[in-house]
């Protein structure tokens, strides 16, 4: 397993799940090896769920410079996603699309569909500290991962479980080990933690902003911290956000695509 830390700037993934958050339950007995890997399986889907649009604004934090990207999200299953960014203006129109193993990006400037190879999935988006590994997964993380509870307890005046999740031999996966905090009282994700090949940790995702959509309670704000620049990082908040939209696979098209390039 290596980390490949090379940031690629182009156009991929990394948003799509992050706009298909999916109802945690919260009637969970927390004693259990098994609850450990339904939790997970819970959590895991909060960024996997079944229809969603969203908007949302990405900001970008760097020693040198700063960014922000506003964008529209739809998703369908685990299968489909579609982004496109709304502003800036120059890059207005630029967007990703996801329809079962294929992903492409469109540039609207040069009127470009590209198809995105694997190669590229541990590049960086846009700039940012999310890769499009994170989120663009094939598989459920119990299926590349053991699970199990390290911690069942109280830290900063909060009841919490640490899971520790480690791969499975078989498992194509780049970090050596992850580490989720979950609140115990919703079952809610407090923040993911990314170890590399020698057990360094990496990078933290926190979440925050709790607020029910639907029926569902769903953090509104993600935070992205690389261990090695401590004066970084992204933040991936969203202003809007619906569940159980009506879409179907024909939506996610190379013309839906494009189609804000005409708009």
């Amino acid at each position: 397993m290596k980390n490949h830390s090379t940031k690629v700037e182009q156009f991929a993934v990394c948003v799509f799940a992050l706009a298909t958050f999916f109802h945690l339950s919260t009637t969970v007995v927390l004693s259990a090896q098994e609850t450990a890997k339904d939790i997970i399986d819970h959590v895991d889907r909060i960024f996997r769920g079944d229809s969603s649009h969203g908007i949302a604004r990405m900001k970008v934090i760097t020693e040198h410079w700063q960014r922000s990207i506003t964008m529209e999200l739809w998703s369908l299953g685990t299968d489909y996603s579609l982004v496109t960014i709304t502003a800036p203006a120059k890059e207005a129109g630029t967007g990703t699309l996801k329809a079962k193993d294929n992903i492409w990006n469109y540039l609207p400037k040069v009127d470009r569909t590209i198809k995105i190879p694997p190669s590229m999935m541990m590049g960086s988006w846009m700039g940012s500290h999310f890769t499009n590994d994170d989120l663009v997964k094939r598989s459920t993380l119990t299926d590349d991962y053991d699970v199990k509870v390290n911690f069942d307890g109280e830290r900063d005046g909060i009841d919490i479980l640490e899971i520790h999740l480690t791969p499975k031999p078989e498992a194509a996966v780049v970090w050596s080990h992850i580490e989720f905090r979950v609140r115990k009282s919703d079952v809610m994700p407090m923040s993911i933690r990314y170890f590399d090949e020698d057990y360094a940790l990496v990078r933290t995702l926190t979440f925050s902003d709790f607020k029910s959509v639907d029926g569902r309670m769903v953090p509104f704000t993600m935070n992205m911290y690389p261990e090695d620049k401590p004066n970084e990082l992204t933040s991936f908040r969203y202003s809007d956000l619906s569940f159980e939209v009506n879409l179907d696979e024909s939506f996610f098209s190379l013309q839906s695509l494009k189609q804000w390039r005409h708009r």
